[in-house]
């Protein structure tokens, strides 16, 4: 075990002195408690005895009375993001007072204030005696694993586990390792025991495509992050959980990188893993195995969790809305509004459901599971708003790497060795969004150049295109996404305490389950949607694939304005005479023929791009026109189709090259890798190669797989 810790680059937590620190609390309490009476008319206490005796009952409470009292009342902590808790704090403070004679606090506020200020000062006070928050978390979180687990699983073979950090491109982790933004990374490359390499997304340089290539070794007919289906009459978004559901069914074969007792943790696809949590493909679920909504109880039921994570919001929150005012008083470009109350959406991402899955995470362990994939979602959440590499951007990543640090040293005692990799999905590109720059949306551009041909008759409006919009737009914030989900979650189960948070969050749930449709009788005339800086247009009154040579006929002048368009790189359509046509500003790139006309607008994108919209265009949902903005080489920009600062989905900069950090013993090609298939397919043979044989891929699978990764 030593030798395979070692490998990993961990270093261990400290051991303390367990009675000093006990004793050193025990104090801290009283003294907070005494200095409360002087101040607070609601506190009293009759002596110094009194105080100790109340600082002791109060720790004693929290430890046997809380874990019963917090199962009670589950749905209120989890439907408030934990901030029921504030309730029970109180609570417990008041139930000392009941039961020390010498303790008297006379309202449930003053309660509350007793139990946050006994918080705040001893984690403040024990931070400057340098008595350090990881080690305390260590005994708080991961020893409490290691006392209750009973391993489910053989555990002759070591684990792997899969760490992604969401939206993190290759040359921006480069430049984190180089100024110190990725510390546990950066060690872990110094010391010897990881390499890092650079892969290519598909053209949807986005999390549902990337992970059902990356967890399914399947992605094809997925062209964006929303795309309008024209058999169905709906249009799919991959992290509504209906949707996440349906794309799962379509591309998996019941053997993906989790099949085999595998862990999914907050992902968007399950890679058909028996055991998940916050993952966007099963939220709806009944069927898995568990007690739905454990985990989360698990979480909640430590009071250090609830307390810790309680703080952590509570700094998190202002210093969003500190660095939101902070970029614009000095006019910081690109930016977008950022609400108020998206502070909350963003201490869920980077604070709540990364604590909920790290805890989850180390749980895995314990019970010795072969493989875990969890997806790390604050990074990407807070450059989509911030930008890629702002300092509030780079602080949470910095978080992300801590994490990292934390769950290799929890590996130190657990009962299978396991190995840890580290990768992103995809990266992010920055730049002012297209609306900014240009004062029109992408949709509206579109609806300006849909004038009929002269002497044709105006049709009419499409009554459905605000339902339209409403429907792909209702969950803009991923983090808001899996919030929604995780309410879902915790509401699927048979249990009473299902029930109660189904009661709590039944308009939620209606919307997580509902399939994503337009809620008109008609049709829109055009359905406009947007991944980025990929941009998707779809004529859904009109069957099948339209051509361009019918778009020209219906829209004359409409092709015309996207391809001379400044802040449009390319267009790709279909030509019933010359088969997929790209078209730019100065050329034409007609695909399936091999020849050009003019600049070839692919060109600024990359050696492969033909590759990837060759094989868009190939898909059965692929739109009748697909868009991608200008890419900026100078300036290292392209122009959102959402109001985003730094985005992905298409091609252009850094959103296409994500990152893949492996452990030396495990080893990749020496070529980039390129499309999250081919990615899958080597994360696979790394688990036959510490001896998962089932992973096994068969010679005809692989072959079929391969060959038609070559016919694009």
């Amino acid at each position: 075990m030593s030798d395979a810790i070692g490998k990993g680059g961990v270093r261990p937590a400290h051991r303390r002195r367990p009675l000093l620190r006990i004793l050193l609390i025990w104090l801290l309490a009283t003294g907070v408690i005494v200095g409360l009476s002087a101040v607070l008319s609601d506190v009293h206490v009759t002596s110094l005895a009194a105080a100790l005796s109340a600082a002791a009952l109060i720790g004693l409470l929290n430890a046997l009375v809380w874990p019963l009292v917090l199962w009670l009342v589950l749905p209120l902590t989890v439907m408030t993001l934990g901030l029921g808790v504030v309730v029970l704090n109180g609570a417990i403070v008041l139930l000392a007072s009941a039961i020390e004679p010498g303790f008297e606090v006379s309202s449930l506020w003053a309660g509350f204030v007793v139990a946050m200020a006994v918080t705040i000062v001893t984690t403040a006070v024990s931070g400057a005696l340098a008595i350090d928050d990881d080690g305390f978390w260590y005994r708080n979180v991961v020893t409490r694993y290691g006392k209750r687990a009973t391993p489910v699983a053989k555990l002759d073979s070591p684990g792997l586990l899969f760490l992604e950090i969401d939206g993190l491109a290759h040359d921006v982790l480069v430049r984190a390792i180089r100024d110190g933004n990725a510390p546990t990374i950066a060690r872990w490359l110094r010391e010897g025991s990881h390499r890092l390499a650079r892969w290519q997304t598909d053209w949807s340089s986005q999390t549902g495509a990337c992970q059902a290539g990356l967890l399914h070794g399947n992605n094809d007919d997925m062209p964006a992050f929303r795309w309008w289906e024209k058999d169905r009459g709906v249009a799919i978004v991959t992290n509504h959980p209906r949707d996440a559901a349906e794309l799962e069914r379509r591309h998996s074969n019941g053997r993906g990188l989790l099949f085999s007792d595998g862990a999914s943790r907050a992902n968007i696809v399950s890679g058909d893993a028996p055991h998940s949590l916050l993952t966007m493909s099963t939220a709806l679920r009944r069927d898995r195995p568990g007690r739905i909504g454990q985990d989360y109880f698990a979480y909640f039921a430590n009071p250090y969790n609830v307390m810790r994570t309680l703080l952590l919001v509570a700094r998190e929150v202002p210093s969003e809305w500190w660095s939101a005012s902070r970029q614009r008083r000095l006019d910081i470009q690109p930016r977008i509004h950022r609400s108020a109350s998206y502070a909350l959406i963003r201490a869920w991402a980077t604070v709540i459901q990364r604590d909920l899955q790290v805890n989850s995470l180390i749980a895995d362990m314990y019970a010795g599971r072969p493989v875990v994939y969890t997806t790390f979602l604050a990074y990407d959440e807070v450059a989509h708003h911030s930008g890629i590499e702002r300092p509030e951007t780079l602080a949470t990543l910095r978080q992300v790497d801590r994490q990292l640090n934390r769950i290799a040293a929890a590996t130190l005692a657990a009962p299978r060795e396991y190995r840890l990799v580290v990768l992103s999905d995809h990266g992010q590109s920055q730049g002012a969004t297209f609306l900014d720059r240009y004062g029109v949306s992408l949709e509206q551009l579109v609806r300006e150049n849909m004038s009929p041909p002269a002497g044709q008759a105006q049709r009419p409006p499409s009554a459905s295109a605000e339902d339209l919009a409403a429907a792909t737009d209702e969950q803009p914030s991923e983090a808001g996404a899996f919030l929604g989900a995780s309410v879902a979650e915790v509401a699927g189960g048979p249990s009473w305490l299902s029930k109660a948070v189904r009661r709590l969050s039944r308009r939620q749930r209606e919307r997580a389950e509902k399939p994503t449709e337009h809620a008109g009788a008609e049709l829109p005339e055009v359905a406009v949607m947007a991944s980025g800086c990929l941009g998707l247009i779809s004529f859904p009154r009109e069957p099948g694939r339209v051509t361009l040579e019918r778009i020209e006929q219906l829209y004359p002048d409409l092709i015309a304005a996207l391809r001379s368009h400044v802040g449009i790189g390319f267009l790709l359509v279909r030509s019933e005479a010359h088969g997929a046509v790209v078209m730019g500003s100065g050329g034409v790139n007609y695909l399936d023929e091999g020849r050009l006309e003019g600049d070839d607008p692919l060109a600024p994108y990359g050696a492969e791009a033909a590759r990837h919209v060759r094989r868009t265009d190939g898909f059965a949902h692929c739109p009748d026109i697909v868009v991608n903005s200008t890419y900026w080489r100078d300036s290292d920009e392209v122009a959102a189709f959402e109001e985003l600062v730094g985005s992905h989905g298409g091609l252009g900069g850094t959103q296409a090259y994500p990152f893949l950090l492996h452990p030396v013993e495990l080893e990749l090609p020496s070529e980039e890798l390129v499309g999250a298939e081919l990615v899958h397919r080597h994360l696979r043979s790394w688990l036959v190669q510490l001896g998962h044989e089932e992973y096994q891929l068969g010679g005809e699978q692989a072959a079929a797989r391969e060959a038609a990764r070559d016919l694009v």
